[in-house]
């Protein structure tokens, strides 16, 4: 059994027991992600399920944090005596997949930066009237 999941624009094929390198995640080494972002599942017997499945989710466990090797970034415009050296380390999180299960996805806690909710308010009549007074009439 496995599955694809999507984190960090990235997708990756895992199974039960693998251990992998994602973009960083929040949380603390030892806790519990959940990829509520699954792309496709195959079943025991070798079904492959990829309507998006909203009950299928993925559980990990944060192994460790980490930052990548360096990489060298040099900008050079020749005979204009312009040279900028840096370097960049990338941060990443090692998780090790403990389950695939379809479990309701209220219940998912997603392993990417929540986004806030959209809060829409009930204006009265009255002051949508005033708005619509104050536009210029061409």
């Amino acid at each position: 059994m496995y599955a694809i999941i999507e984190t960090g624009g990235k997708q990756y094929k895992v199974s039960p027991g693998d251990e992998l390198r994602v973009e960083k995640l929040p949380g603390e080494v030892g806790e519990t992600v959940r990829f509520a972002k699954v792309v496709a599942v195959s079943g025991d017997d070798g079904t492959l399920r990829t309507d998006g499945g909203d009950d299928a989710q993925v559980a990990a466990t944060i192994a460790a944090h980490g930052r990548g090797p360096k990489i060298e970034v040099l900008k050079f415009k020749r005979r204009k005596m312009y040279r900028r050296r840096i370097g960049h380390r990338q941060a990443y999180t090692r998780v090790r997949i403990e389950s695939i299960g379809a479990e309701p996805a209220e219940q998912a806690q997603e392993a990417t930066a929540e986004q806030p909710e959209e809060i829409i308010a009930e204006q009265p009549e009255e002051v949508i009237a005033e708005q619509a007074q104050e536009q210029p009439q061409e």
